[in-house]
Order: C-alpha cells, then structure tokens, then sequence
C-alpha cells in the first residue's frame, strides 16, 4: 500500500469539504427534511481545506457558497473532498472579513 503524500493545489484550484446535509429549518419554524425536493437549485456551503497559489480571495478555513451541480469529488485518505475554480464560488463567510465592508453577515 502506498504512503500518504502531500498534496499542493494548483493554479485557482480549492480543495473544499462539503457541510453535511441534513434537516434544516424555515424562518417560520418549519422543519424540512433534507430528502426534500425543491424546485430550485440550491446552492452549498464548504469549508475550504486548501488552495492553489493564485486563488486571491480564499483562503484555507473559509466557508464558501457554491452550486454543487457538475463539480469533481476526489477522495483523499477516506475522506470525500469536491475540486473546483475559485471562480465558482458566490461568497465567502470568514471572521478576518469583518475589518473589511462585506456588506451582508450570513
């Protein structure tokens, strides 16, 4: 069996793991089951694991809103982790953003 090796991101590349799923909750209260169909697509949070050296707004740490449809799932030491471009990501919710005017707290 092979040993473990480093891995470097490249380019813009993110290296990001998934939120769980599960239920979630309506502003009225109302609990929606996470097997629920919804007629739009909905958008995900991950949390960053790493980045490729040209990635400018992301950083290791960050949570990142994306969509999840058509993205590249790898499998690294047993766990599951999604690769994608940092243009690809919507927003990034990350406490050194408060020094700067994000504009919205999510």
């Amino acid at each position: 069996m092979a040993e473990r090796q480093p891995i470097k991101m490249l380019h813009d590349r993110l290296l990001c793991e998934v939120d769980t799923e599960g239920e979630r909750r309506s502003s009225g209260g109302i609990v929606i089951p996470a097997t629920a169909a919804l007629g739009t697509r909905r958008l995900a949070w991950a949390r960053v694991a790493a980045v490729g050296p040209h990635a400018r707004a992301v950083e290791a740490g960050d949570r990142v809103l994306f969509d999840p449809e058509g993205k590249a799932e790898v499998e690294v030491s047993g766990e599951t982790y999604l690769v994608m471009r940092e243009r690809d990501v919507h927003a990034v919710a990350a406490d050194r953003l408060a020094d700067e005017s994000a504009g919205l707290y999510l």
